[in-house]
């Protein structure tokens, strides 16, 4: 059903947002990506027995805008593309609404998983990655004993 803009779900968030956060940082996401940018890298987490299945909508991304790095225990994602400088092409644009930029979002996974172990496929602008489950090691301290000579 259509609906006016109004009767947006996150009105009162929007109007809320203006006075809590950074307005100069949702000026520079504004510029980036213009009103859909909150709509980027929007992710599906699900836990299985064995894994953790990650699914990142990446519209208008190819797979090699797309990295995927792994340090200190967190994954970082981030996707960045430009505008087609082409001198070649004649005319001039009436309208331009395509966007440039970069995006970046982080998850801690734990320190115990490598990059060998993280299995990833980006298709159709979704990027999945399959992250394997790890058991924290618990640190139990190492008893010290006092020798008893005699």
């Amino acid at each position: 059903m259509l609906m006016p803009s109004i009767f947006r779900d996150d009105i009162f968030d929007d109007w809320m947002n203006d006075f809590f956060d950074d307005r100069d940082m949702k000026r520079m996401e504004k510029k980036l990506y213009g009103r859909r940018g909150r709509n980027l890298m929007k992710t599906d987490i699900r836990e299985t027995d064995s894994a953790y299945e990650l699914e990142m909508d990446l519209p208008g991304f190819k797979k090699e805008d797309v990295k995927v790095s792994l340090e200190n225990g967190c994954l970082t994602i981030s996707a960045e593309k430009g505008m087609d400088q082409d001198e070649n092409k004649k005319g001039r644009y009436l309208r331009r609404e395509r966007y440039a930029g970069a995006c970046e979002r982080s998850f801690y996974v734990g320190e115990d998983v490598t990059e060998d172990e993280i299995k990833g496929e980006f298709k159709h602008g979704i990027l999945k990655l399959t992250i394997p489950k790890k058991e924290a090691k618990p640190e139990v301290p190492e008893k010290k004993y006092i020798s008893i000579e005699g």
